[in-house]
């Protein structure tokens, strides 16, 4: 039987290293070994266990949610290399040596111009993989909601993995696209709108995003995430030296402010947070640890503008940094950070606070 002795997880495109060192460091800290694989630019990552050891335990203890560079996250068996004349038969045999069966069959490409290539390619197989994997009873109705992923990186280059409901993306390629709304000021309103749908369960919303709520966006000039929480009702104080946008400010339902978002202070407890300042992550995580600690909001929305290099160490101080204040002054909070899709060289951090 072929076991799954690796971990595939998708990344965004120039992001393996930070995803490899990130996985390295969890992995060393649950008491565990391995090594990351990757190619710069790949857009994924296999980390390996020692010799006989399944991926499967690993792949419980290391949550997606619990990811930062992560868009996906599989048990995995080692990549096949084909022949153009027969790429089902390998595909099938692995699967039938796995013994592993599923309810669902993707086929997914890396993130890149290559990868998109491969989507015609991934498309005339679907049917007589679905066809000759159901007959081989691997593809079947009743498989714990087991799916089956085949990670296409060349024509004659694919990885099998599978994913557990609970503990993975269910979007393609962990990629969630947004239509960008045309009445909003900037492209960077989807980072906001993203932010919301991973952080904040779609069944919360109108208690937690709801009608009549307080916020504030420090940075906010001139309003892409000003204009995602006036769109849920809430009244705003947009804090930013800079214009905001003429129908946002007509709305009624913004006041902008004039001054430093670093040092202003909210005249009472808010209900949101957000923040998509450029500058420093250090000088951006003070900031909003500051908030936290006094309870000058409920939840947070942040983002940190990563350095070019050592992007991993830099997210994990400032985590480390936020977890040990909080803490310290007894904030008891829930803290989640990920690198979203409509996120560049920054990771989007949520911060909610309990009770």
């Amino acid at each position: 039987m072929t076991y799954p002795g690796e971990l595939l997880c998708y990344c965004r495109p120039g992001f393996e290293p930070d995803l490899a060192a990130e996985l390295a460091d969890k992995v060393t800290a649950l008491g565990r070994e391995g090594e990351a694989h990757y190619t710069q630019a790949d857009g994924f990552v296999r980390f390996l266990l020692p010799e006989g050891e399944a991926a499967n335990g690993l792949h419980r203890d290391l949550p997606l949610t619990g990811l930062v560079f992560a868009r996906q996250s599989l048990v995995a068996l080692p990549p096949l290399l084909l022949t153009r004349d027969d790429r089902l038969t390998p595909i099938i045999d692995q699967v039938v040596a796995s013994g592993w069966s599923f309810e669902s069959l993707w086929q997914e490409t890396p993130d890149t111009n290559e990868g998109k290539a491969l989507s015609g390619l991934a498309k005339a197989l679907e049917r007589p993989l679905t066809s000759l994997l159901t007959k081989r009873k691997a593809l079947r109705r009743k498989a714990g909601g087991r799916r089956l992923h085949l990670l296409w990186s060349a024509g004659d280059r694919v990885q099998l993995g599978m994913s557990f409901p609970g503990n993975r993306s269910e979007l393609p390629g962990g990629i969630r696209r947004l239509r960008f709304p045309k009445a909003a000021p900037s492209r960077s309103t989807l980072k906001l709108e993203e932010a919301w749908h991973e952080f904040v369960p779609r069944a919360e919303w109108d208690e937690r995003l709801g009608q009549g709520m307080q916020a504030a966006d420090l940075g906010a000039a001139p309003g892409g995430w000003t204009w995602q929480l006036v769109q849920r009702g809430m009244h705003v104080y947009a804090i930013d030296n800079g214009p905001m946008d003429k129908a946002l400010m007509a709305t009624g339902q913004v006041e902008h402010l004039h001054e430093d978002g670093f040092t202003w202070e909210p005249p009472y407890r808010l209900d949101w947070l957000v923040c998509d300042i450029v500058d420093k992550p250090s000088r951006v995580e003070a900031m909003v640890e500051r908030w936290l600690v006094r309870r000058w909001c409920r939840e947070a929305v942040f983002n940190l503008k990563l350095p070019m290099k050592r992007r991993w160490p830099e997210v994990e101080a400032c985590l480390g940094r936020l977890a040990e204040a909080l803490e310290a002054a007894r904030v008891d909070a829930e803290i989640a950070c990920r690198h979203l899709y409509h996120d560049r060289e920054e990771v989007t951090v949520h911060v909610r606070l309990r009770g």
